[in-house]
């Protein structure tokens, strides 16, 4: 039987589920102090942490978040794509903004959103900030979830 590890991508609150390599799930610790899980089958709930290890079984390891191994990939709360160099936060535009680089001139939005194109709406992760100024856009969001979330809405409209 393979191992089922979980790897924490947020500190306490967003794992993603791996087996064999492969991505299974993800585990999000929501506000209400439940466990969420979306796989193939749906979306779960499970009511404490014995309960969440139960459903994966006995093979199931969580690893936690490692900063000292690895650079924080976030900018005032949002998770970002790669290490953010320059971070900001603009207080008009409410944007987390970094740069990939310490020298680079283009900045990007930390985080999940959602932009409107010709097509319709496309998710986003990490857009450049002139992308997020020149179309009708939504987020930040801290996850992919409510990222996915708002999508379904808008797309309902």
């Amino acid at each position: 039987m393979s191992e089922i590890n979980a790897k924490e991508i947020l500190k306490n609150k967003f794992w993603i589920v791996e087996s064999e390599g492969d991505r299974v799930a993800t585990i999000t610790y929501s506000e209400d102090n439940r466990y969420m899980v979306s796989d193939k089958t749906g979306t779960h709930f499970f009511e404490n942490e014995k309960k969440l290890k139960k459903n994966f079984g006995d093979n199931f390891k969580w690893t936690a978040l490692s900063i000292a191994k690895e650079y924080l990939k976030e900018v005032h709360g949002f998770p970002t794509s790669t290490q953010p160099f320059n971070p900001i936060y603009d207080v008009q535009r409410k944007l987390p903004l970094f740069t990939k680089s310490k020298k680079s001139k283009s900045l990007y939005c930390a985080g999940y959103y959602i932009i409107h194109f010709d097509k319709g709406w496309v998710k986003s992760f990490c857009p450049k900030l002139i992308t997020v100024e020149r179309y009708e856009s939504k987020g930040p969001f801290t996850t992919e979830l409510e990222m996915r979330t708002e999508l379904s809405k808008a797309n309902a409209k």
